[in-house]
């Protein structure tokens, strides 16, 4: 199966919406929407989960679906992200759920990365289909 590489930018708004604290950890839940633009033209809307501590460490979960079109390729499907941080470092995780994609993009399978320079937010998409 051959392997595409999608590159672009995308827009995010982060809107807290809960947050507690237990025993020194914070929890809360975001309301996070994207906009998405080169190779995959879209927008995204989800809830991500995060917990952290003071110092900076913590972790975050999430289920994106995303609406678009992908290499000119129309339909949906979901990331899952998982990540992690230290206050020296950062692990982040985003793949496709297989099984997830329907339309065009039915049988997608794939990581996706991010990289923000500048407070500009980058994607790579390798993925198969």
């Amino acid at each position: 199966m051959k392997t595409f590489i999608a590159k672009g930018t995308f827009d995010v708004s982060v809107k807290p919406e809960d947050q507690n604290r237990v025993n020194g950890i914070t929890f809360g839940r975001h309301c996070v929407q994207k906009t998405f633009g080169g190779d995959l033209e879209g927008t995204s809307k989800f809830d991500m989960h995060s917990a952290g501590t003071d110092t900076g460490a913590g972790a975050y979960v999430a289920i994106e679906s995303v609406t678009g079109t992908l290499q000119g390729k129309s339909g949906t499907f979901l990331l899952m992200h998982s990540g992690t941080m230290t206050p020296t470092s950062q692990q982040l995780t985003i793949i496709v759920a297989p099984g997830c994609s329907t339309g065009a993009l039915a049988g997608l399978e794939g990581k996706f990365t991010i990289e923000v320079v500048d407070k500009k937010h980058f994607y790579v998409f390798e993925y198969t289909l």
